[in-house]
């Protein structure tokens, strides 16, 4: 999801409770509160030698010990207004930041909306080569891949 999509659902529904529906479809609890937002620039070296630049707008989410807490969607409308000096661009995907049994990143996979709430339903990151022609070793080694 890009930070624009994410903005104008907020604005377009602001009183409804906001929740996060993590990959094994648990719901983080519903005392979150979003802690830090954040303009994350990575800059990477593939080992193929090319470089590349990615950035996302990442929302920090931390679960407190105040149970009756909950975030409405217009606030966080509001929290993300305080945030555009320092994430420049809504041209970005945004990731949860969330501590479960480690810290992880979780880009937002879609959303669902119901009479009342607003759903972020995160998913995984994965891995990648990104030089693939560099380093894969030849189809012609065998269905193993051992030559």
């Amino acid at each position: 999801m890009r930070l624009t999509e994410l903005k104008t659902l907020l604005e377009e529904i602001r009183n409804k409770q906001f929740l996060m529906q993590l990959p094994n479809q648990h719901l983080v609890p519903l005392s979150f509160h979003v802690t830090e937002v954040g303009q994350v620039n990575k800059t990477f070296i593939d080992c193929g030698g090319k470089v590349h630049v990615a950035q996302t707008c990442q929302l920090q989410v931390w679960v407190g010990d105040d149970v009756d807490h909950w975030l409405e969607t217009g606030k966080l409308a509001d929290i993300l207004k305080l945030a555009k000096s320092i994430v420049f661009s809504d041209d970005v995907d945004v990731e949860i930041e969330y501590e479960d049994a480690a810290i992880s990143q979780y880009p937002v996979e879609n959303y669902s909306v119901t009479d009342d709430a607003v759903t972020l339903h995160l998913t995984t990151k994965h891995t990648d080569c990104l030089a693939k022609e560099l380093c894969i070793v030849p189809s012609s080694c065998g269905a193993t891949g051992c030559c």
